[in-house]
């Protein structure tokens, strides 16, 4: 099996609902209207239900409502609600995807997206690019499983999927990991070249030639959210903090409380509870 057999099979690729693809073709296109894209979003009464429930979810922390998809364009920004309904998007499109906790997979996604962007603006950087890194990093895990589930189902008996050292069996075992698929399928679907990069990145952003700031920022979010989502203990050898992405990234492990630490709102170099960071967003999930 190579990558190409996973993606020349049109009929075992992602659909994705038609207001989502034209979101994501926004990437690339400098001209992409944006009233349109507006327009697109409230001729859907179920997706703009789930926008607004997400937009005045505890996260945004708004301080009125937002009662319009206009009102949600305005408040948080066009990039932020097309990574809200790109996320959605996603797992509409992958919600019959056997061989997978797809409950616990979509978890730590969207942990790692949340914990990817509070690290990526403490850094000074681009938190909403580490945020649809986060969401769409894991791709690459459903379509393997989507189309060549006998292929990957002895690598599920050695392994969760979420592992800290499943790329690494992938690569050894497949030639390829996840982070390689999920950048071809972004490539598919017109994806900008440095997040198709940074994808590849994610699973070993060392690897790379040259570094991603990006790649490096969701790499310690899937870690901390890894603790959490599969529930691993202090003495779990795959807590041990990847010292050295965090010391490309200026980053020691100071940041990353206990999973069962309370929250705190007087120490901002402290991430929060990723239940906590993470609230109201679960309904992007369902």
């Amino acid at each position: 099996m190579d990558i190409q057999t996973l993606l020349d099979q049109p009929g075992k690729l992602p659909t994705v609902p038609k207001v989502t693809q034209k979101l994501i073709e926004s990437f690339s296109d400098e001209d992409a209207s944006i009233d349109d894209i507006a327009r697109q979003l409230a001729a859907d009464p179920a997706l703009t239900a789930k926008l607004l429930r997400l937009a005045n979810s505890a996260y945004f922390h708004v301080s009125r409502t937002i009662g319009t998809v206009d009102d949600a364009l305005r408040m948080l920004g066009f990039v932020m609600v097309r990574n809200l309904v790109l996320g959605n998007g996603m797992v509409t499109a992958f919600r019959n995807t056997a061989g997978l906790d797809l409950k616990q997979f979509w978890r730590h996604n969207l942990y790692t997206a949340c914990g990817a962007r509070w690290l990526a603006r403490k850094g000074r950087g681009n938190g909403d690019l580490a945020f649809t890194l986060g969401l769409m990093h894991g791709i690459g895990q459903l379509q393997m499983h989507a189309v060549a589930p006998a292929a990957v189902a002895p690598l599920d008996l050695q392994m969760n999927v979420l592992a800290a050292g499943r790329a690494e069996l992938e690569k050894a075992q497949l030639g390829f990991h996840y982070g390689d698929v999920s950048a071809e399928l972004a490539k598919l679907w017109n994806f900008p070249k440095p997040l198709i990069e940074a994808l590849r990145d994610v699973p070993q952003p060392l690897a790379s030639a040259e570094f991603s700031d990006a790649a490096g920022w969701v790499h310690l979010g899937a870690w901390r959210a890894r603790i959490e989502v599969l529930g691993l203990k202090a003495d779990d050898p795959a807590c041990a903090y990847p010292a050295e992405v965090g010391k490309r990234l200026g980053l020691g492990p100071e940041w990353a409380a206990a999973p069962d630490a309370s929250a705190t709102d007087d120490d901002d170099d402290v991430m929060p509870p990723l239940k906590v960071l993470t609230e109201g967003l679960d309904a992007m999930l369902n």
